[in-house]
């Protein structure tokens, strides 16, 4: 398996139980191997021509490369923001048998 088949796929909630929501869905649909919930985060961002600072959750997913698109859509479809994000990024390495994991847990239907 190549390592760049394999991405994180960052996301941005309201608050852990929309983050837990997005999770167990995502996860439960084998969209995502694996979800982590970072709790309490402040943001700081431009939104409607002002400087906006909330307190959010960070989730982090793992998937690969060929699911970022429908994982992308399944996310924006759960989440209560307008603009939620939902930015990729590639795993250049790491744990080869994780990495195996998550393309097997995203490789099962459900």
């Amino acid at each position: 398996m190549h390592d760049a088949a394999v991405q994180i796929v960052y996301v941005t909630a309201a608050n852990r139980d929309e983050a837990l929501a997005i999770a167990k869905a995502v996860v439960g649909e084998h969209l995502a191997a694996c979800a982590n919930i970072v709790e309490r985060v402040t943001s700081v961002y431009w939104w409607q021509g002002a400087v906006q600072e909330d307190s959010e959750c960070v989730l982090i997913l793992k998937t690969r490369r060929a699911l970022v698109d429908d994982l992308s859509v399944r996310v924006k479809a759960l989440h209560s923001y307008e603009c939620p994000c939902v930015v990729a990024l590639s795993i250049d390495g790491g744990s080869q048998e994780y990495l195996n994991w998550i393309v097997n847990e995203t490789s099962q239907t459900t």
